[in-house]
């Protein structure tokens, strides 16, 4: 049996990724594929804990300050755990995987935007990971303002109708994101093999041709 690919999107929050994830494992499975979808922090039990922890707004007022080292850790604990219980077993059954969210948004998130910089988080990468990266990358880059925008907005709903809070990282200021935002665009240039970079601020199904597009070349390139 053929390996498995794994792919993953990235973005800032708001970009659309959760959508186009669910979108692109409707579509493959539409054509005969097995895919298991996850995300990152999450997807395991282990991983639904440290998610708690480090996207509840509430966290700080119960537990203190969350210092930037020990947010990376904790981003890195939940991902040794969804790839030694999902990611690597789903591969080996030689089914699609997708992830919402993986290293780079490390690297974007705690190395560009708390400033721990790329040097130690790819560091950890390779310590905690063994340096595995997906076969494709799928970068969602429209403009940072509508980003901000529609991941705030959509926090604010998801509290009031679930009681669940999921905020911690949109209340950071906009040069937060600003970094954030370079980072990815740095990464998507340094891995041009890997990431697929799109900056459309098109809609929705406009994006997602585009998606479609860049994963059925990959996998024709892989002899799926």
């Amino acid at each position: 049996m053929a390996r498995g690919i794994f792919i993953t999107f990235e973005g800032l929050d708001g970009s659309g990724k959760t959508t186009q994830l669910k979108r692109l494992q409707a579509w493959l499975e539409s054509c005969g594929h097995t895919v298991t979808t996850l995300r990152n922090p999450g997807g395991t039990a282990l991983g639904e804990r440290i998610r708690a922890i480090l996207l509840d707004s509430r966290s700080e007022h119960e537990l203190g300050a969350i210092a930037p080292p020990a947010e990376l850790a904790l981003m890195f604990a939940d991902r040794a755990q969804s790839l030694a219980e999902i990611v690597q077993p789903a591969l080996e059954r030689g089914e699609i995987v997708l992830c919402d969210r993986y290293t780079d948004s490390s690297e974007a998130y705690q190395g560009a935007g708390r400033e721990l910089g790329s040097d130690r988080v790819l560091a950890v990468h390779k310590a905690i990971c063994d340096g595995f990266y997906p076969a494709l990358t799928i970068l969602l880059l429209p403009d940072l303002t509508t980003s901000l925008q529609r991941a705030r907005h959509r926090n604010v709903a998801e509290a009031t109708a679930t009681g669940t809070d999921e905020g911690r990282f949109e209340r950071e200021d906009d040069a937060f994101y600003a970094r954030i935002h370079a980072a990815y665009e740095a990464i998507a240039q340094r891995d041009a093999n890997r990431v697929i970079a799109i900056r459309h601020n098109g809609t929705v199904d406009e994006v997602e041709a585009l998606i479609r597009e860049a994963v059925a070349k990959r996998l024709t390139e892989a002899k799926w």
